[in-house]
């Protein structure tokens, strides 16, 4: 493997993930990937080492069927074989899902994983997004979603909790107040894939309520909380007549070897598993804590194992992605391309600290330079966007195999043969209220007051909101924006020629709660003395 971000680019290699180039290092210098969530103290080098010298024998042979796999993991997990069904990776699940169980229609709130609004569309179905409010903390209120399915005739209803790129979480018995105000639609998925990293409820899953109700699916990821993305395998949890109407249409050996390898491995090392999750969790509060010292910045509360930033007025994401990796060889991902999001907010990973103080010197000095205050040029041009994938190939196919820093590109005139990347939006300016943010030590979405999203009629153009009172000053006086209609936040990118985050905002607006649904309560900082056990169920440590 060779020795540098530098020199892989030099090899030629086709779209390296960065998950390949975090494999070199461990000085402190090499590569680091925060975009790729993941579970850094899982599995343990004792265990890679054991998987290694089987690597033969796992290669050589035929795995186990997927009934035997799926028998393995359910005795792990004290569930019936009936009730579950394993899939080459949740995607794989979600892909059958919508083939078998989605007729019309599907309602998702926005942003979450892509899938969910890219694999029903692909299929034809109609997708309804419920956006959710970057003026509420992006927090999901069942209630109006309810009523906005209502609305909507939506026949599927999808919740992630906790909600990729966010982590808002949702507590359990508000979840089954929903599922039983929505009793009557064709399905309701409850994608769990990240909640054995949440700490803010004891017993926080619902399996138990899918495989007793009739129309309920609970998907649940492997790959995510072991730190194992490349060995495809995800399950889900349902009543046994739909749980075996998506087994029965599954190859009788979709699951790999590694895969088998892995489920067999773990009745043995369940105490290191309960151990990963239990400082995961603790990184996570010491990462908010470390990135809420940047000015400017602000840390949304979060129950998975990733935390959901917005960068400092004036800083383009997409500018900041690409400087985060040529400069320090730290990869972020951007989320302008997340229908409901813009280039203006981060998805970082919960890594150690030795690696979260490595991001936050970064951030540090690619925000502010040698100075906290002079946030880096927002573009204003273009309407392009990139994942952080694409991010990858565009700088392996156009720094000409050198790597050469965007440095000069940003402020400095053109790198020769170093195309500027391209803006995330069409530079609208933002609103008032964003104007006045970012001083000091920004709190939580949670621990703030935060203002209530003005009730409007459905198409109504956004009526003018009262600016929010300004906080302390900054350490550097910035230019602020030219003033701009009010509104939650200013407009992402289209995702696939669709809507723009704005727009999907203009054709919805808040509805009354249904009735004997109460709003989901909200969700602070987690509880660290109770974590759910690694089934997601009761209690351990």
């Amino acid at each position: 493997m060779a020795g540098s971000v530098t020199s892989l680019f030099r090899s030629g290699a086709h779209s390296p993930s960065m998950a390949a180039l975090t494999r070199e290092g461990g000085d402190g210098t090499g590569p680091v990937d925060f975009c790729i969530p993941c579970n850094p103290y899982f599995p343990t080098p004792a265990m890679m080492e054991t998987m290694a010298a089987r690597l033969k024998d796992i290669v050589t042979f035929y795995p186990s069927s997927a009934d035997t796999i799926t028998a393995e993991l359910c005795e792990l997990l004290q569930l019936p074989p009936q009730a579950v069904a394993m899939g080459n990776g949740s995607t794989e699940l979600i892909t059958w899902i919508d083939h078998l169980l989605v007729r019309e229609s599907l309602a998702v709130p926005v942003p979450t994983f892509g899938r969910w609004t890219d694999q029903p569309m692909e299929t034809g179905k109609r997708v309804d997004m419920f956006p959710l409010q970057e003026s509420n903390g992006f927090a999901l209120d069942l209630a109006q979603y309810a009523e906005f399915i209502r609305k909507r005739g939506t026949r599927v209803a999808v919740i992630c909790n906790p909600n990729n790129p966010d982590g808002g979480f949702l507590h359990k018995q508000a979840l089954v107040q929903f599922m039983d105000a929505m009793a009557d639609l064709d399905l309701i998925v409850v994608d769990e894939s990240f909640l054995e990293f949440a700490d803010a409820e004891a017993e926080p899953s619902v399996v138990q309520e899918a495989m007793l109700r009739p129309n309920v699916i609970v998907l649940r990821s492997l790959g995510k909380n072991f730190g194992l993305h490349g060995i495809r395998f995800g399950y889900m949890v349902a009543n046994p007549a739909l749980a075996g109407k998506v087994r029965s249409m599954l190859p009788k050996w979709n699951l790999n070897a590694f895969a088998e390898y892995v489920v067999f491995m773990l009745k043995e090392h369940g105490a290191e598993y309960a151990q990963s999750l239990l400082q995961v969790r603790k990184d996570r509060l010491e990462m908010a804590s470390q990135l809420a010292t940047l000015p400017g910045l602000t840390v949304y509360p979060s129950q998975g194992n990733f935390l959901f930033v917005r960068l400092p007025v004036g800083a383009e994401g997409t500018v900041v992605r690409d400087r985060m990796l040529t400069e320090h060889r730290i990869l972020v991902r951007e989320c302008g391309n997340k229908i409901g999001s813009s280039s203006r907010f981060l998805r970082l990973v919960v890594r150690p600290e030795v690696d979260v103080r490595r991001l936050v010197s970064a951030m540090e000095q690619v925000l502010y330079g040698t100075r906290r205050g002079a946030a880096v040029p927002e573009l204003s041009n273009g309407t392009s966007y990139s994942s952080g994938t694409a991010a990858v190939d565009r700088l392996v196919s156009e720094t000409n195999g050198a790597g050469i820093p965007l440095a000069q590109a940003v402020g400095a005139g053109p790198v020769p043969g170093l195309a500027a990347a391209p803006a995330a939006g069409v530079g609208m300016p933002l609103p008032v209220a964003a104007q006045q943010g970012g001083a000091g030590m920004p709190m939580p979405a949670a621990a703030m007051q935060m203002q209530q999203p003005q009730q409007q009629p459905m198409m109504a153009p956004v009526p003018p909101m009262a600016p929010a009172p300004a906080p302390a000053p900054m350490p550097m006086q910035m230019q602020a924006p030219a003033p701009a209609p009010a509104g939650p936040t200013p407009p992402g990118v289209p995702a696939r020629g669709g809507l723009t985050a704005a727009q999907v905002r203009g054709m919805t607006a808040p509805a009354p709660p249904v009735p004997n649904l109460a709003p989901a309560p909200a969700t602070g900082w987690p509880n660290a003395q109770s974590w759910p056990n690694a089934a997601g169920m009761g209690q351990a440590g």
